[in-house]
């Protein structure tokens, strides 16, 4: 059973806050932030005390009831549904505490308080889960054709999906022991380390042309319109993360020999097996989609980037040019109410349904959107639990690619929503699922915003933008893929230093990134600030596969006749319930194919000719 991942003990019910409380985002109007009373009222509150204790009532009383036992009640399928059962309602309780705590400390990760309340439910809920670890291993115990009868039938029949992924778990657990060693360790190993390097990257100061800023508005400039401004955010980043390099260096060290360590004693051969077999998708598929990716480097971020130093009147681009505006490109903000509309006219367009699912994103405290001191950087959507609703958390600036992040998490948050229906233990969906909704939701506000482009510099401009997007999402992730693979695979032979990690980072950034751009000192750093790097490794292949999905997947909606919108409602709702070969087989896709992936980068290519086409 997981426990959730994360993010002044205070009551925190209020749905809006004003733009001048968020600091950085004065002017872009009233945005919403998180009211999380619908978890708990608040750290203090009653409610969470009681439901610790009833959550380890529960787990003992599970455990009494069934350790030993599941082998004799799997020949008594109304036994083993009742455990189930059982096992699924605590799943829920255990998520909703977990939420609570990790989006509390989200919203200020600065405030030891909040540090102190995550910490201490982090450590109660891994104790209790303690008492649960036998229920899986025990199941997986069960001959094969006795829980094959006892899923065959009644009521259990809708698990057996669920039953199937822990099947194929079963090769690589360990004994009961040994499994609860490495569940209670995690709290001061791997969990500690992450909390670390949360902590660390939230209290980083930059200067920046003499202001002193966080990590994300220092970021956000590498966006800016003036040059000068980019250059002193990249070297300000460049030189704090050198300054604590010591430090990122030592925790990627620990968590890489911390996965080899497991990784070794669970039996995965490959570094990134493990990662496969949680996103239910086979390494010949992955493979398949990385060699296509990088076949395809200079086609299109080589040829871009090329493209687009012309258009800046350079030779070649500075790494912090990358992402550098147009100059066709406004330089107008986009307040929250225009965001708002861009985003929910789209995903009305394509289906009123699922507008309906997003509107009580924005009325009812579900969007956290100022950016705030002390606030987790970045973006995501976390779904809790399907007792309650996800949680979006933003950092709105009023950039074009704000909107664009706010499609994004919309999407994952409509998806969770649908999904919910699966309940807690068929609801989550693997990594490489869960981007579907997001990316298809960025690719419906696009299209809608392309088609009221007026002028051709505009249209340029929406174009450029969006296959940037697609480069940092396909192009560079892959990339970090691949930066995973070497870092893990030399950690097998020993600890890397900074400059080996540096220079890992720069071979695979010049691969991808092509002979248009320029890796200025500094750069070498930039691997240390990735989160996904520490939270969860090889998660970024999870973006490219969700991203050439989606552009497959759109193909087929611009030729599909009525009836797309409902069967992509349907895969929503699936959850975790269908591998990807079932949910794409509606819309005559396998990603399994290798002309799939060949299909999506396509997409991406023909953006590149048509911008090409315009130079001519």
């Amino acid at each position: 059973m997981t426990v959730t991942h994360s993010r002044n003990p205070g009551q925190c019910t209020h749905v809006t806050a004003s733009a001048n409380e968020a600091g950085a985002t004065a002017g872009l109007g009233d945005m919403p932030v998180w009211a999380l009373s619908d978890l708990y009222p608040s750290p203090s509150s009653p409610d969470v005390t009681r439901d610790l204790e009833r959550a380890q009532k529960d787990a003992a009383t599970l455990k009494s009831n069934y350790e030993g036992k599941l082998a004799e009640l799997a020949t008594k399928p109304d036994g083993l549904r009742s455990a189930v059962k059982d096992y699924e309602a605590l799943a829920d309780l255990l998520g909703r505490l977990g939420s609570y705590a990790g989006l509390l400390y989200a919203q200020n990760t600065a405030d030891p308080d909040r540090a102190k309340f995550y910490g201490d439910i982090q450590e109660k809920l891994t104790a209790i889960s303690s008492d649960l670890i036998f229920f899986e291993l025990e199941i997986n115990r069960v001959d094969d054709a006795v829980l094959d009868t006892a899923i065959s039938q009644g009521e259990l029949a809708r698990y057996q999906p669920w039953f199937q992924d822990l099947r194929k778990e079963k090769p690589f657990q360990l004994n009961d022991d040994l499994e609860k060693l490495f569940h209670e360790k995690s709290t001061t190993g791997r969990g500690a380390f992450n909390r670390l390097f949360n902590e660390t990257m939230t209290a980083l100061r930059f200067e920046v042309d003499g202001e002193t800023l966080a990590i994300e508005p220092t970021l956000n400039f590498l966006s800016d319109a003036d040059p000068k401004k980019r250059e002193a955010s990249a070297n300000a980043l460049a030189e704090v993360f050198g300054e604590n390099i010591r430090l990122f260096t030592l925790i990627t060290n620990t968590l890489s020999k911390d996965k080899e360590i497991s990784d070794r004693w669970r039996g995965f051969e490959d570094v990134a097996d493990s990662r496969h077999l949680a996103n239910r998708v086979e390494a010949p598929v992955v493979d398949a989609l990385v060699e296509a990716v990088r076949q395809k480097y200079p086609a299109l971020s080589h040829r871009y980037y090329a493209l687009k130093a012309k258009w800046m009147g350079m030779d070649k681009l500075a790494h912090w040019d990358r992402n550098a505006p147009l100059p066709e490109t406004s330089d107008r903000l986009i307040d929250w109410p225009e965001a708002r509309s861009t985003v929910m006219s789209a995903y009305r367009a394509f289906s009123p349904d699922l507008a309906k699912v997003a509107e009580p994103f924005f009325d009812k405290g579900w969007i956290d959107a100022p950016v705030r001191d002390g606030k987790a950087p970045g973006a995501f959507s976390h779904p809790t639990v399907p007792s309650a609703h996800p949680y979006i958390l933003l950092n709105y600036m009023g950039k074009p690619r704000d909107v664009m992040t706010l499609a994004h998490e919309l999407g994952h948050g409509v998806h969770q929503v649908l999904a919910n229906n699966q309940g807690p233990l068929l609801a989550p969906t693997p990594l490489t699922l869960a981007e579907t909704a997001s990316v298809f939701g960025e690719m419906l506000t696009f299209r809608a915003l392309l088609e009221q482009a007026g002028d051709g510099a505009e249209r340029k401009a929406m174009l450029a933008q969006k296959v940037e997007d697609m480069i940092n999402t396909v192009v560079r992730q892959i990339a970090f893929y691949c930066f995973e693979r070497k870092v893990h695979e030399a950690r097998r032979d020993g600890e890397l230093t900074s400059d080996q990690l540096g220079e890992m980072w720069l071979e695979v950034q010049r691969e991808s990134l092509g002979p248009s751009v320029d890796l200025r000192p500094g750069y070498e750093t930039y691997w240390s600030y990735i989160p996904h790097f520490i939270h969860s490794p090889f998660y970024v292949y999870a973006y490219a596969f969700g991203d050439c999905l989606v552009n497959s997947l759109y193909a087929v909606y611009e030729g599909a006749e009525d009836g797309f919108a409902e069967k992509y409602l349907d895969m929503l709702r699936a959850g975790g319930s269908k591998h990807h070969k079932e949910l794409l087989a509606p819309f005559g896709l396998d990603a399994s194919d290798p002309d799939f992936w060949s299909m999506g980068l396509g997409v991406i290519e023909r953006m590149i000719d048509e911008l090409e086409a315009m130079e001519a």
